[in-house]
């Protein structure tokens, strides 16, 4: 693999293209309990427009490994790009529900394709490495709040197609400039052994981070995903655009993530940080229980920004202690996120339906409690 530079030709259509990426997983979102109405479909239903985009997410780490070879990024980027284009077509036409889900599913093939040649492309870079792999992260968490944010207003203002035209025509001009893309060498994905994979899930420590891993983005994925329900609870007139804008929060995440590093050396470790990030991670989970849609906005950041510091530094800290197998390891760190996710996106919605908002809320803090149990024995390491 040739490490060469992203340049300034390179890195702006992978910043353009990693947002739309993103805003395409997360665009649904903001539009659940319209999609719900218009399908007539009921809550854990409508929900699993995100959970089955989870599901491929959550495996592809580790089976992409097994179906692919080696490939270029640029090549994979002009193929599957097109194509997540093409996946928007029938949220323009289509009535049915199962033709919306089927072309969910799709799409969640296709984007963890792209997010690992985008990922691999920015990463052979010489000499900047540091700061392109920031600035792909903070595109990461753009991308996921403009897609809801952008979604809600488009639907509001021209109904709930919009945004799937805007992704179809958006996509179709990143596809345009990626043919502009230089050649990065090749892309060698990892074929996992299983014994190996094995091995490391026997490793205690290991074990205990992808669990937490999975606990704080199940608590999140339940969130994000329900949140424009309770919305529309506590004000039945609650528009897309402000649902969509209910996702500001996510910006504060931008600044945790980048100020990650920071953060954890004026706390003086990484799992100091990571505990820290939990405790005001639950506390603000707790605050959801209001009934006040303005203290619901504010609460947001915190929430975003709690979970942001705490992913950036699980991240940083598994890559660190990874040592030869960092690939496996990050295939397991990513599985484990998107695993919760897929699981998140539509378990709690049954406890939502059955018991309401409340319980649904404190069944989310048990479970970030849960992985601040499991932390809190482990020795504290500082950051490096």
């Amino acid at each position: 693999m040739t490490a060469v530079s992203v340049g300034r030709s390179g890195l702006p259509t992978v910043v353009f293209t990693t947002i739309l990426s993103f805003s395409a997983l997360y665009a649904p979102q903001p539009l659940l309990p319209l999609l719900a109405r218009q399908l007539a479909i009921d809550l854990p239903a409508a929900s699993l427009l995100m959970t089955v985009v989870f599901v491929p997410l959550s495996i592809a780490p580790l089976a992409y490994g097994l179906l692919l070879g080696t490939v270029s990024p640029r090549r994979m980027l002009q193929v599957a790009v097109p194509l997540l284009a093409l996946a928007q077509i029938p949220f323009l036409f289509a009535s049915t529900y199962g033709v919306l889900l089927a072309a969910r599913f799709v799409q969640g093939l296709l984007i963890p394709a792209i997010l690992t040649a985008l990922m691999t492309f920015t990463a052979q870079s010489r000499g900047e490495l540091q700061r392109s792999m920031s600035i792909y992260i903070a595109s990461t968490i753009t991308g996921g709040f403009a897609g809801r944010a952008v979604s809600g207003a488009l639907a509001s203002w021209f109904g709930w197609r919009m945004p799937f035209l805007f992704l179809l025509f958006s996509l179709g001009i990143a596809f345009v400039l990626l043919l502009r893309l230089p050649d990065r060498g090749a892309l060698t994905l990892l074929r996992p052994d299983p014994q190996r994979l094995l091995q490391l899930l026997a490793n205690p420590h290991l074990r205990v981070f992808y669990t937490v891993v999975f606990c704080f983005f199940f608590a999140f994925a339940a969130m994000m995903n329900f949140l424009p329900f309770r919305l529309t609870e506590l004000q039945e007139a609650a528009s897309e655009l402000r649902i969509g804008l209910a996702y500001s929060g996510y910006l504060l995440g931008v600044l945790t993530a980048l100020g990650s590093s920071a953060i954890c050396n004026r706390l003086g470790g990484e799992l100091k940080t990571i505990r820290l990030g939990l405790l005001v991670y639950g506390l603000s989970l707790l605050g959801f229980l209001t009934g006040k849609v303005a203290l619901l906005f504010v609460l947001m950041f915190l929430f975003c920004g709690a979970m942001f510091l705490v992913h950036s530094t699980c991240s940083s800290y598994l890559n660190r202690i990874g040592g030869s197998d960092k690939g496996m390891v990050n295939g397991l760190y990513v599985a484990s996120y998107y695993f919760g996710g897929m699981l998140g996106s539509f378990l709690p919605g049954l406890i939502y339906r059955q018991f309401g908002w409340n319980v649904f809320v404190v069944s989310l803090t048990l479970i970030v409690c849960l992985a601040l149990a499991m932390l809190w024995p482990l020795r504290t390491d500082s950051c490096r």
